[in-house]
């Protein structure tokens, strides 16, 4: 479904990316997984045309996106759930969702999916009308998820959805995500600091260290990697 080859991004004169190569199969959930700077967030943001290419190719669908811009990427049916989440705090829940939806034209379709996402997420029924700006680390997170499902992705990618949320929220958002991949035929890129929990969901994992990919493997044996286990699942 997405086929990235030899990817090259430069931010002046630092390489963040080396000649990356990310394969992502219909259906499934893949994850990065590396240290702070490793450039995970680089390759999500070069994938959604937030961040330029050198060089290198994206393949979705069969179709080359590097040089589209980030609309056009998203009228295809991949979405990007930002690190730090970006909410419109300033808006309720409900204009946030419906900013979502900005690309669909059809009111009916907007309507299923607004209660698939308040099915999904009761929560965000319940604060429907409060300003987002004053939800919690996790209830945005929810939001930014939600937000992005109003679009109708096939393909979702999420960055650092566990980052500043409160332990049992983070339990309910990867059971969400999950859900959202078995139940729903989404398929998923995550990044994730948390390798434990990425590595528990998904079915295979790239190592990313400053810029390119150093492993390559299924999730089972990456957890039972003495190298991944000792520089980040805690030995």
């Amino acid at each position: 479904m997405l086929e990235i080859h030899n990817l090259v991004v430069n931010y002046g004169a630092i390489t963040a990316l080396h000649e990356v190569s990310i394969q992502v199969a219909k259906g499934e959930i893949v994850t990065l997984i590396g240290a702070n700077g490793a450039g995970k967030t680089s390759t999500l943001r070069a994938i959604s045309a937030l961040t330029p290419t050198t060089s290198g190719s994206i393949r979705f669908l069969n179709e080359e996106i590097s040089k589209l811009k980030a609309h056009q990427i998203v009228q295809r049916g991949l979405c990007h759930v930002p690190e730090g989440r970006m909410v419109f705090a300033n808006l309720s829940v409900a204009e946030n969702l419906d900013m979502g939806a900005y690309l669909r034209s059809d009111p009916n379709e907007k309507r299923e999916s607004l209660n698939y996402v308040f099915n999904l997420f009761p929560r965000l029924k319940e604060r429907e009308r409060q300003i987002a700006g004053t939800l919690s680390g996790g209830e945005q997170q929810m939001l930014a998820i939600g937000r992005a499902l109003m679009s109708k992705p096939q393909f979702l990618m999420l960055d650092e959805p566990s980052l500043g949320i409160a332990p049992l929220l983070v339990k309910t958002i990867f059971e969400k995500i999950v859900e959202i991949n078995r139940h729903h035929g989404i398929t998923i890129l995550l990044v994730e600091q948390n390798a434990n929990l990425a590595l528990e969901i998904s079915q295979r994992g790239y190592v990313l260290e400053t810029g390119r990919i150093l492993l390559h493997d299924r999730s089972p044996a990456l957890r039972q990697n003495p190298e991944v286990r000792k520089a980040y699942l805690g030995g």
